[in-house]
Parts: C-alpha cells; sequence; structure tokens
C-alpha cells in the first residue's frame, strides 16, 4: 500500500485558493455602483443569450465572474433559495445579506470538501429607499463575505477599475463609458441593469443596446 504524499494544510489550502482565484482573473469585470437611480450593474458579455447578471427576488441582483456553469448553478439555487424562504416565511426576510450567507455556505463547503473549488467570484445587491441603505456584498471563491460601500467591482482587474472609478462619483452613462474605453469593445458588447430606487416589488431592469447607447451618447454631447 502506497503512503500519500502530506501537503501541510497552510499550502493545501493556499493551492486551492490561488487556483481557484487564476481561473477568476480571467473574467471580465463586473462594475456595481450607487448612483442616482439605484444600483447600476455594468460587465462586458459580447453573448446575447448568457448573462452574468440577474435579478434574484425583489430588490436583489446577482453578479458572477469565472466559470459561467459554475456560477449559473448558483444563481438558479439563489432564486430557489430567495422563492422558499419568502414563500415560507415573508418576502421582507429575503435580503441580499442572507443570500450572500447561504452562498458563502455553499462555496465554503466545496472549498474545503471537493477535490476542486469552484472558480467563481459572486456579487449579491440590495437596493435601498435611500442611497445609505444600499446593501453589497462580494462573495469568494472560498466562502469568505465582504461588505462593501457604494463600489464593488469583481473579476479580472477589479482593482485598476476600481481605482479609476473613485477618482469621480459614478453615474450610469459614465460606468458605461468607462468600460467600453477599458476593453475597447462597441456598446453591443455590454450587459448592463438597474435596480431602481423606489420600486413596490420588483426593482431589477436590463438596460438594452438601445438604451445603452442613448446613455451614451447624452454623456458624448454634455463632455
Amino acid at each position: 500500500m502506497s503512503i500519500p504524499f502530506y501537503v501541510p494544510p497552510e499550502q493545501l489550502i493556499k493551492d486551492r485558493s490561488d487556483f481557484a482565484r487564476a481561473g477568476v482573473a480571467k473574467g471580465k469585470p463586473v462594475v456595481i455602483a450607487t448612483v442616482k437611480e439605484g444600483i447600476a450593474l455594468v460587465t462586458e458579455n459580447p453573448s446575447a443569450s448568457l448573462r452574468k447578471i440577474s435579478e434574484i427576488y425583489d430588490r436583489i441582483a446577482f453578479a458572477g465572474v469565472g466559470r459561467y456553469h459554475e456560477f449559473e448553478a448558483l444563481r438558479v439555487a439563489g432564486i430557489r433559495y430567495a422563492d422558499l424562504r419568502g414563500y415560507a416565511y415573508d418576502r421582507a426576510d429575503v435580503t441580499a445579506r442572507s443570500v450572500a450567507a447561504a452562498y458563502a455556505q455553499t462555496l465554503g463547503a466545496v472549498f474545503t470538501g471537493e477535490p476542486k473549488p469552484l472558480e467563481v467570484e459572486l456579487a449579491v445587491v440590495e437596493v435601498g429607499d435611500k442611497t445609505k441603505d444600499d446593501q453589497f456584498f462580494k462573495i469568494s471563491c472560498d466562502g469568505s463575505v465582504a461588505q462593501i460601500t457604494g463600489l464593488l467591482v469583481i473579476g479580472g482587474g477589479a482593482k485598476e477599475v476600481e481605482a479609476r472609478l473613485r477618482s469621480e462619483l459614478p453615474s450610469v452613462p459614465r460606468l458605461l463609458d468607462l468600460l467600453l474605453r477599458v476593453t475597447g469593445k462597441p456598446a453591443v458588447n455590454v450587459e448592463a441593469a438597474l435596480l431602481r430606487r423606489g420600486a413596490e416589488r420588483r426593482a431589477f431592469a436590463r438596460l438594452g443596446a438601445s438604451d445603452i447607447k442613448a446613455m451614451l451618447a447624452r454623456r458624448k454631447g454634455s463632455a
């Protein structure tokens, strides 16, 4: 009987983390920011059918980067969790915090118990009645959760994009303009959505190509 190689636990955790984060770094960044109208979510996405940004519940949105099939399965699980919790208890019991905690539990269990960690990074955000009530949560591949205020970027090149955005108060057109300049891609390759502040129930609204082009035209006209 052969004796398996011994790997220190701290080295094993580091290797798993490095492996997962390398996969996440290949994904295009998703920018999420508090704006006057609510919370804007913007990313590069050339696909017309595969989505990186989605509605989870009434005023809650999801964004994922990394391996598509992995974060898509998590997106669907999050919707089911929110629906069941809202049905069994009350719609007010479904919050970004509770959804983020459920994702953290799942990612942490896979990270420590499965042969391969999930190569994903997630964001769960909830729009409030006022700007100060907006909730931003980032969930990493190892299940760790960070609560962010006002501006959150996940995916490859997140630090650079965030640094450029923090130099000026974000707006939806500015987020779109910056993303297009960073990626060098046309507006048709952008996926964008808005969690509308003040909406009674469903706050999530996708921005189509025509909406994006109109916003960019207005920004150029005012520049």
